[in-house]
């Protein structure tokens, strides 16, 4: 069961989308998000703050969340963001060459998530649950999607599908390709979503830990009703793409070329790769002084029962990086580099032959059943093992929070 509620949003107006919506916030450098700054109706005021201050202010400074606030209500007073009358669902697809995938927006229930009905698989840091805390309790709003996966079901999809044939509240193609398409659901349609989503089993967490865990955070010191439950993007899990996520490490731990080929032998079969991707699930392929190699493991290496050890990034690190290249702790070595699929594998090599590391590697996705196989198991993924696409845009809908709630009996906007 999920008890998945309507939200009171806040939206672009329908003709202005395309000038608000931005990327996630934590997908761009600095550099980036001053450059989307250059439109005042971007977002990443919102979002990212500190573009409205000088150069190297600290993002996490009481100045930059109050600059997000002073945007969020800028945008609010001048008409760039409009707020239902009453709370209802929104459809929004993604479209993204040949890949398409249509979910709902909604809000997650808060208890829920304590009660680990909606699923995790990684830990979050405590300085970016603090973060977005912070940026949520200032801005008494939730203005990032959630990006919530639930396994493929036929009544949600058969309302998706009633929805998304109708008019679009609006339908953009951003810079990067991706068309992007926003329907709100008939009032008709909310008993139905609801209900549907109560038979639809457990929700899984895909994207954004940190703002579920701040979404939580938030709902505990406010007290209210309304922040019981935290903005998401919903969706099945059979329409979800995820890209490989590769890694290029700074140097060879004191091996000489030869010294270190040797000791990947130990644990892999190693022969001339035929391409820079690797073939299948469980092999890798390694850029190392010009050419490209295929790594299949010994068999009697990889434990194929184990959800958490029988994943690629798991694989490469406790074989590998750990014990060849002393990458101990991927999320906090500073010799290792990642790198989103989307990038392709000339980013791979390019990071070798500019000089930034000596060694890369790519790996095969990691598929959903095995994501959702490890949050089942109350387990945690090994990091930097997911990359997710097309990403959600921030904007898109946002909700604000209010200490005395609202009238859901207005008219509808």
């Amino acid at each position: 069961m999920a008890d998945v509620h309507p939200i009171r949003a806040v939206r672009p107006l329908d003709a202005l989308a395309g000038e608000v919506i931005a990327p996630p916030y934590d997908t761009l450098t600095d550099a980036e998000a001053r450059h989307l700054a250059l439109n005042p109706r971007s977002f990443v005021h919102i979002t990212r703050p500190e573009v409205d201050l000088p150069v190297g202010t600290d993002s996490h400074s009481d100045e930059a969340y109050e600059a997000g606030a002073a945007s969020l209500r800028r945008f609010l007073e001048q008409g760039l963001l409009v707020e239902d009358a009453i709370p209802g669902y929104y459809v929004y697809r993604l479209r993204m060459g040949d890949h398409m995938q249509t979910g709902f927006i909604a809000g997650c229930s808060v208890d829920e998530y304590k009660r680990g009905r909606i699923k995790k698989h990684e830990f979050t840091r405590l300085d970016k649950e603090e973060d977005r805390t912070r940026h949520l309790l200032t801005l008494e709003a939730q203005v990032g999607l959630v990006f919530i996966a639930y396994r493929k079901n036929a009544q949600l999809k058969a309302i998706a599908d009633d929805i998304s044939s109708l008019t679009p509240r609006w339908r953009i193609t951003t810079t990067d390709g991706v068309e992007h398409t926003l329907w709100r659901a008939a009032d008709v349609d909310t008993p139905h979503i609801r209900e549907a989503f109560r038979k639809a089993g457990a929700l899984y967490i895909a994207d954004g830990h940190h703002r579920s865990a701040a979404g939580a955070r938030a709902g505990d010191e406010l007290g209210t009703e309304d922040a019981q439950t935290f903005l998401a993007g919903l969706f099945p899990d059979d329409e979800l793409y995820i890209m490989s996520y590769n890694r290029i490490v700074h140097d060879l731990n004191g091996h000489d070329q030869d010294a270190f080929m040797a000791k990947v032998a130990e644990s892999f079969h190693i022969e001339d790769a035929d391409g820079p991707r690797p073939p299948v699930r469980g092999t890798f392929t390694m850029y190392i002084d010009g050419k490209w190699h295929l790594l299949e493991p010994h068999e009697d290496k990889v434990d194929i029962k184990d959800p958490v050890k029988s994943i690629d990034a798991s694989i490469l690190q406790d074989l590998l990086l750990a014990p060849i290249l002393g990458i101990d702790n991927p999320r906090t070595s500073k010799r290792i580099d990642f790198v989103g699929g989307i990038r392709g594998p000339g980013a791979l090599v390019e990071g070798v032959q500019n000089g930034t590391g000596l060694v890369a590697f790519h790996l095969y996705p990691t598929s959903m059943e095995q994501l959702l196989r490890v949050a089942d198991a109350g387990e945690v993924m090994p990091p930097k093992s997911t990359w997710f696409e097309p990403k959600l845009r921030e904007g898109v809908v946002s909700r604000l929070l209010r200490p005395d709630g609202f009238d859901d009996n207005a008219p509808v906007e």
